[in-house]
């Protein structure tokens, strides 16, 4: 997913349009609908400054629009691969599907990313019960560290 994707499912789930966001901007009532729609389908691309402001507008955190190289599998792969490298991630086979476990012993930021995952299975789970909406899982997601 692009940042200009992401800026859009989250404006959506904001319930904003694209004009009541570029003028939260402070961009000019004349065209900040053409230029949040510009950056939403990746024509223009917004300077970090400006990431950050959305962010803040959309309430949510600076990362949740930053969006690693993961457009292909073969990209995806040599994410994960600094995963292993810098968390200790670790890969598993059982049954013929592929599982994904951060090793916490490795180091101190690899503890603290398992502990980071733990926390998104708990969320992740109530939304699986019922206990908790998508809206709220969503919002649990696009505050988290903030």
């Amino acid at each position: 997913m692009t940042t200009g994707e992401k800026i859009k499912r989250i404006r959506i789930f904001r319930g904003m349009t694209q004009k009541e966001l570029g003028i939260a901007l402070g961009l000019p009532e004349k065209g900040a609908d053409n230029r949040i729609a510009q950056y939403e389908t990746d024509y223009r691309v917004p300077r970090q400054d400006l990431l950050d402001k959305i962010a803040q507008t959309l309430d949510v955190a600076p990362a949740a629009l930053s969006v690693p190289d993961i457009d292909s599998p073969v990209e995806l792969m040599h994410t994960l691969f600094s995963l292993e490298d810098r968390y200790g991630l670790e890969i598993y086979e059982h049954n013929g599907a592929a599982y994904l476990q951060v090793n916490p012993l490795k180091n101190r930021e690899a503890k603290q990313l398992n502990e980071i995952l733990l926390a998104w299975k708990q969320v992740s789970d109530q939304l699986r019960r019922g206990e908790i909406t998508r809206a709220e899982y969503d919002r649990w997601r696009y505050h988290y560290a903030r």
